[in-house]
């Protein structure tokens, strides 16, 4: 497995927080991760085999705390291959991640319309039935070859309760936000729920931390009222 460029000299960090980034084959989850963690990005398609990971060492501070020290966190990003046959594979990781990057590519139609499916597979193995998620419109440096309107991406995107961010693995927009705006939402809900006790541990790797996840509605007429994705 490849891991980030960063060395982990320092074994100390307050929370380990474990990601995964989902989506069809060829949307650019493996190339998003390595602009993140190593600055680099790489042309050439390479598909993932199976599952594999990058580790980053982030400092966070919660929005409007000034002073104090950052908490350190250690994450793990995990990069699941797209195709169907690996789908056995990949699904056992759900629920060990407690965000979700995904991915569809904006220069292809199936991609985006394979939005719903990725979904469908989260809600049934993820470690609640709303875990956080950024919605990724990858390749938006290739602005001639779009094939789905920013408007439509965010229409389907707000019809789902996600935030949604275009980005671009070649030239780096908007990847380090995308990350960093799960971590917020990771980190808040981790915040609202420090004094319950019947919480999954994968969090921090503390007894006293985890998720009290909330119900993520998506419009049951989606499908009958000619929702975008």
């Amino acid at each position: 497995m490849a891991n980030g460029t960063e060395q982990m000299h320092n074994t100390e960090y307050d929370y380990l927080i474990k990601f995964l980034a989902l989506g069809d084959s060829g949307v650019g989850k493996t190339s998003f991760l390595f602009q993140y963690t190593d600055g680099t990005f790489e042309s050439k398609f390479v598909t993932t085999v199976g599952i594999d990971f990058r580790e980053k060492r982030v400092s966070y501070r919660p929005s409007g705390v000034d002073g104090g020290r950052a908490q350190r966190i250690h994450l793990q990003l995990w990069d699941t291959a797209g195709q169907e046959r690996f789908r056995s594979l990949t699904t056992a990781f759900f629920r060990d991640a407690m965000g979700f990057l995904l991915f569809f590519d904006l220069t292809s139609e199936q991609s985006f319309l394979n939005i719903r499916n990725w979904l469908d597979q989260l809600r049934q193995h993820s470690y609640c039935e709303s875990p956080d998620i950024i919605l990724c419109g990858n390749k938006n440096d290739l602005g001639e070859m779009r094939a789905v309107s920013e408007d439509r991406a965010r229409e389907c995107a707000e019809s789902y309760g996600l935030p949604y961010l275009e980005t671009s693995a070649a030239t780096g927009e908007n990847v380090e936000k995308a990350v960093m705006l799960l971590l917020n939402l990771v980190m808040k809900r981790m915040e609202e729920v420090v004094d319950k006790t019947m919480l999954p541990t994968q969090y921090s790797g503390k007894p006293d931390s985890g998720s009290a996840p909330t119900k993520l509605e998506s419009n049951p007429e989606n499908k009958e009222s000619g929702c975008p994705c």
